[in-house]
């Protein structure tokens, strides 16, 4: 490491990429340098020519094969699935690989780069003369393995179910067991939500779109279609992307006054899930249930919705809520979306509550591209202009440590600051080093935390999942995360589930957390921070917003741009294949 010029600390992330062999193989070929992330194609380039000297040409092939897995690996934290081999090309070309075809090709042996030929459906079918004429070339597509894998798996497995499908019910039968779920609730359900419900026992695969007003309509949903399936006696799973918004849901179903016979869960708990890409229901051992529903499915990546759609069984019903204005997932995909897009299924809408209050208009407006405040007698929005980022900060934490604990009675456990980047003084860093400081002071013996910190749970492990926010918890004379004995790490999350921390590197501070960390989540208040540098967009803006279920403050130094960024930037597009593999069927 040290004679090629490369810092030493790099040596635990190399053995985290790379194996017990990293050192042996970055000897042998320095660009491997470039599986750490935040390595340059510039830093590994001067490693290079420390170890090799001449012999570092730009056309190396090994240059060529790392570069080519650099680039999809950046695509990838861009949220991208996939690489088009004429944009994947001509990136290479321009750090300097005059092989392109040379350097592909070693990527492709190594095993870690897969190629993917597809034919472009065309939207509208063309006439047929009856000559079909030469057959196109296809498509050529480059991914990550794990990635390419995991897309392909998930459309064929939702091709499956969409073939296995068989209604649950027939359309009056499914229309009379709403009615019926409706009148024990003592409510009133739209007929919208009811032709929706009937859509679920008829198809194998919904999405049912809604907005941020729609809070009743999905309960109402939930509700019925747990109806649905005990009639049916097919059984149903309702699933959240973290604990947090499964507590939510639960709440909002025991405040319709009847007891829908269904407990939401943790995406991660449905799954069984024990470490990141490791669970315990798949094909051999899928969800016991015909009705499987996930809300807030815009959180869904290709990994996560691959995932829950093995542990699908053929002839299961999924459903899929989502809220088409918020952002992607934080992961790669964009599932929802190309769901939609493909027009492979069955799609119905939410109707938004007649008596939407100030934070579902505030989200509307910005879901439309125009942030305007709206009236909020009660307080629910507050908009808090600073003019830079340290009085952003300082506002910030001003908020959740008395502002709204005073003003409104919410304890300050129940205030989650939301900020739309990691770095910089009003960034998520920076703002939890502020409020450990007035929380929860010490010496940081876990890793930099303490018992008793509110943390951020950023990989999947046993009973927990990425985004998951809850409470350090310290066992003493447990077994620790390396297997000995001694001090048992645990995270309390919203229910009460105890979760013991397989990875201490899973765990970040969490009083405050980038929207990406907070996208499927809610929390009873939001402190919505958006710097000075914040390069703002429609969806990116509606999903921090989004997360606030009582009360909403908007603490904004960006100025002009963010409402520019909200106007201009209505989407934040992203490279797949999700929609090829559907309609190639």
């Amino acid at each position: 490491m040290e004679r090629m010029g490369a810092p030493a600390e790099l040596a635990g992330p190399l053995v985290a990429a790379l194996g017990p062999g990293a050192g042996a193989e970055v000897s042998a070929d320095p660009w491997r340098l470039l599986a750490v992330s935040g390595v340059t194609p510039e830093q590994a380039d001067y490693c290079a020519r420390r170890a090799l000297g001449e012999d570092a040409s730009p056309d190396d092939r090994r240059r060529g094969r790392a570069l080519a897995a650099h680039l999809l690996r950046r695509a990838a934290r861009e949220g991208h699935t996939a690489l088009e081999e004429q944009r994947l090309t001509a990136a290479l070309r321009s750090a300097g690989v005059r092989s392109v075809d040379a350097a592909l090709t070693a990527a492709l042996e190594e095993g870690d780069v897969m190629l993917f030929e597809m034919f472009d459906e065309p939207d509208e079918p063309e006439d047929f003369d009856g000559d079909p004429g030469e057959m196109p070339d296809p498509d050529r597509w480059y991914a990550l393995a794990r990635l390419g894998q995991g897309e392909q798996a998930l459309g064929e497995g939702l091709n499956r179910l969409s073939a296995a499908s068989e209604p649950i019910m027939d359309s009056a039968t499914a229309a009379e067991t709403v009615d019926a779920a409706a009148q024990r609730m003592g409510a009133a359900v739209d007929p919208r939500t009811t032709a929706a419900l009937v859509t679920v026992a008829l198809r194998g695969i919904c999405v049912l779109e809604h907005g941020a007003g729609s809070d009743t309509a999905i309960a109402h949903t939930l509700a019925c279609a747990a109806a649905i399936a005990a009639e049916s006696e097919v059984g149903m799973a309702l699933a959240a992307p973290t604990a947090q918004a499964a507590a939510e849901l639960d709440d909002a179903l025991s405040g319709l006054g009847a007891d829908p016979g269904v407990r939401a869960v943790s995406l991660a708990a449905l799954l069984e899930t024990r470490a990141p890409g490791t669970r315990g229901r798949g094909a051999e051992n899928p969800i016991e249930a015909g009705l499987v529903v996930v809300a807030g499915a815009m959180w869904l990546d290709v990994e996560h919705a691959a995932a829950l759609v093995e542990a699908c069984a053929d002839g299961t019903h999924l459903v899929l809520l989502a809220d088409p204005a918020q952002a992607p997932s934080a992961a790669p995909g964009s599932v929802v979306a190309d769901l939609l897009t493909s027009r492979t299924v069955h799609v119905a809408t939410l109707p938004q509550d007649a008596d939407a209050g100030p934070l579902a208009r505030t989200a509307a407006q910005v879901a439309a591209g125009e942030p305007e405040e709206v009236g909020s007698p009660g307080r629910e929005v507050v908009f808090v202009p600073a003019d830079s980022a340290s009085a952003a900060a300082h506002r910030a934490v001003q908020l959740i440590t008395d502002s709204i604990p005073r003003a409104l009675e919410i304890p300050p456990e129940q205030v989650q600051i939301v900020t739309a980047m990691r770095g910089g003084e009003a960034g998520a860093d920076a703002l939890n080093t502020a409020c450990k400081e007035h929380f929860n002071p010490g010496p940081g013996a876990h890793g930099g935390l303490d018992a008793g910190d509110r943390v951020l749970l950023s990989a999947d492990g046993p009973g927990y999942a990425a985004g998951d926010v809850g409470f350090l918890r310290v066992q003493e004379g447990g077994t620790d995360a390396g297997g000995g004995s001694g001090s048992a790490l645990a995270v309390e999350l919203p229910g009460g589930a105890l979760c013991p921390v397989a990875d201490s590197a899973h765990l970040r501070p969490g009083w405050a957390v980038t929207v990406a960390a907070a996208h499927g989540g809610r929390w009873p208040a939001v402190v919505a921070v958006f710097p000075p540098e914040t390069r703002a967009s429609r969806p990116q803006v509606y999903t921090a917003l989004t997360a606030a279920r009582r009360h909403l403050s908007v603490v904004q130094a960006a100025g002009s741009t963010w409402a520019q960024g909200v106007r201009d930037n209505a989407a934040l597009p992203r490279t797949t294949r999700l929609v090829q593999v559907l309609r190639e069927g």
